[in-house]
């Protein structure tokens, strides 16, 4: 017995010094750091781990600090980094500093607002420098250990790096390269997967030193000046260009990627510094030789400005990162693996996103074009285009950051399940980082209610993102200061009023047109049971309220309005606002698809 109670105490006692955490976020990037500051504001005790002594990732440490899309869709965690961003230079209009986006902004600038946001998360915990040795799955969480021999045990963990490292080592489905048509129904899809994926980039903060300055670099390894001679026009230019890319001045290429302060983002996409190379399967050591390759394609092109194009007064930036070299902590990934998710999102989701239902499930928005950046590839000349391929402004659902065969695991940043076509508009900054909000949002929920993620409702995340005031549905004319912004997001995820779609030149758009009258065509009632007559008439008020009570089973006298005129026509507004009263859309729960339960 002595034995007994001996041994017992000592499993008490391992117990109680194994260090725990609700939510651990591994990778301190845009998504994962946003993961981390959901789930702590709610409540649940979070860790978040980052190799790098910044947050950020794409946004900060690898240096892409220029805003792709969403400029007018900010909201919840992104639309606060933003807002401080604007306020940290004096207004939205001091971002506008380069024409490649509207919100430019300083590296260091970007870290120091998301430290800024992170201590503002109760409770949450952040350790940095550390590497992952080992994870091991737990009947309920993981076991995670680190370069530091220490270990960290999580109910619920969330993969926040680079290229998907976490939800390998979990054990996760994945796909990497190029799309096969069965597996994602693509009809842009190719018949057979091809082992091909994005190029990346080892982007450069550079600034001018001034007209008597020198800051030519020594000659890079393996330069070949041939491969920058059409950056720009210039006199060097050769005069055969086969991937027929447009030639704009150097002065369109510097002040592409102008930041407020005067430095610039050298992330040219024109035979700059765009770098291809399939790592993403690769041991660490491989891809630090291939990491090391990209830093002199790009230090190449830096060169090529100074003694090629006699910008010898440009160089690396001695104001942003805080390494040896003066570049970012490491490349820009445009591409990582995308796990089996329970929702898989498409092009054809994005292109006519109520061809199905899965935009019920919608808890990130992005409006940017896809975009793939190919032609460093070795065999570009065979590879299918999808190059800015224009859809609407779209939704991503909540099941892409749910792995289908594995629990308590969440995945956010670009490894979420889309399919290799899609990914070229989810990948961008604000989405990701929405992504890592839903995630953070989740993590906390499940771990508060004692279920796993899969297990916790789509309309309870969603509910708890809108009152953050995150968006679910892409709406230009809702934004989160509209009195409609709740409503209209809430009957959006329900189908009920659908919004419009729009390409208007390089942007992509979705509008509800809250202001026009609500034509009887419009109401999409078949899963309430109610079908009327397809026709291009507007609805009264009056005519209404009978829809209503057919909605609502309610019996005479149940449902009383006191609206004068009842005979105008409604606004599409109106309609939303009491439809939201009436139905509580959110009641009628969903599944990872979209179907009403």
């Amino acid at each position: 017995m002595k034995r007994l109670i001996s041994l017992a105490m000592l499993t008490l006692t391992l117990i109680s010094c194994r260090p725990g955490t609700d939510v651990l976020v591994i990778g301190g990037g845009a998504s994962g750091t946003c993961a981390a500051i959901a789930s702590a504001r709610h409540g649940a005790r979070t860790v978040l781990v980052e190799e790098t002594p910044w947050l950020g990732g794409m946004l900060t440490s690898a240096g892409v600090s220029a805003v792709d899309g969403n400029y007018r869709l900010r909201a919840g965690l992104f639309g606060e980094f933003a807002d401080s961003l604007a306020g940290r230079y004096g207004g939205y209009e001091a971002l506008k500093t380069g024409w490649v986006s509207n919100i430019l902004f300083q590296p260091r600038v970007g870290e120091e607002v998301l430290e800024h946001m992170a201590a503002s998360a109760p409770g949450l915990k952040i350790r940095r420098g550390l590497r992952v040795s080992s994870i091991s799955k737990l009947s309920r969480g993981w076991e995670v250990c680190f370069s530091d021999s220490s270990r960290i045990i999580a109910t619920v963990l969330i993969d926040g790096t680079e290229l998907g490292d976490i939800a390998r080592a979990c054990g996760v489905p994945y796909h990497i390269g190029m799309d096969a048509r069965r597996y994602t129904g693509e009809a842009k899809a190719l018949e057979e997967p091809l082992d091909a994926v994005q190029d990346m980039t080892y982007v450069m903060t550079v600034k001018d030193y001034g007209p008597d300055a020198d800051m030519t670099i020594p000659m890079p390894e393996g330069y070949d000046p041939s491969r920058y001679v059409n950056c720009c026009l210039n006199p060097l230019n050769t005069p055969v260009r086969e991937k027929g890319q447009p030639l704009w001045e150097p002065e369109m290429m510097m002040s592409y990627g102008q930041l407020p302060g005067g430095e610039i983002m050298l992330n040219w996409p024109v035979e700059a510094n765009d770098f291809n190379a399939n790592i993403i399967d690769a041991t660490r050591e491989e891809r630090e030789a291939v990491f090391a390759e990209a830093k002199q394609r790009s230090l190449g092109y830096l060169y090529f400005l100074q003694t090629g194009l006699g910008m010898k007064n440009i160089g690396l930036s001695d104001e942003e990162y805080p390494t040896e070299d003066g570049m970012p902590f490491y490349p820009y990934f445009r591409e990582s693996r995308r796990i089996e998710g329970k929702a898989l999102l498409t092009f054809e989701d994005a292109a006519d996103p109520y061809s199905s239902t899965l935009y019920r499930t919608g808890v990130a928005v992005g409006d940017y074009p896809v975009d793939h950046h190919i032609l460093q590839h070795p065999d570009w000349k065979s590879l299918p285009s999808f190059g800015l391929s224009p859809i609407p402004s779209f939704t991503v659902p909540l099941g892409a950051i749910v792995p289908a065969a594995v629990e308590d695991l969440i995945v956010a940043e670009k490894s979420i399940s889309v399919s290799n076509i899609m990914n070229g508009s989810t990948r961008l900054q604000p989405v990701v980082m929405e992504l890592g909000q839903a995630a953070g949002t989740l993590a906390a929920l499940a771990v508060q209610t004692g279920r796993h993620p899969s297990e916790v409702g789509v309309r309870e995340v969603q509910a708890l993102l809108l009152k953050d005031g995150a968006r679910l549905q892409p709406y230009l004319d809702c934004g989160p200061a509209d009195p409609l912004f709740e409503a209209s997001q809430r009957i959006g995820c329900t189908g009920i009023l659908h919004g419009e779609g729009r390409n208007v030149a390089w942007s992509n758009e979705m509008w509800l047109r809250t202001e026009d009258p609500l034509l009887r065509c419009e109401l999409y009632l078949e899963d309430f049971g109610i079908t009327y007559e397809d026709s291009a008439a507007t609805v009264s008020l009056s005519e209404f309220f009978s829809i209503l009570a057919d909605i609502t089973k309610a019996k005479p006298g149940q449902l009383e309005f006191n609206i004068d005129d009842s005979d105008r026509a409604i606004t599409r507004g109106e309609a939303i606002m009491l439809l939201d009263k009436v139905v509580d859309p959110f009641r009628r729960r969903v599944d990872w698809d979209g179907s009403f339960l």
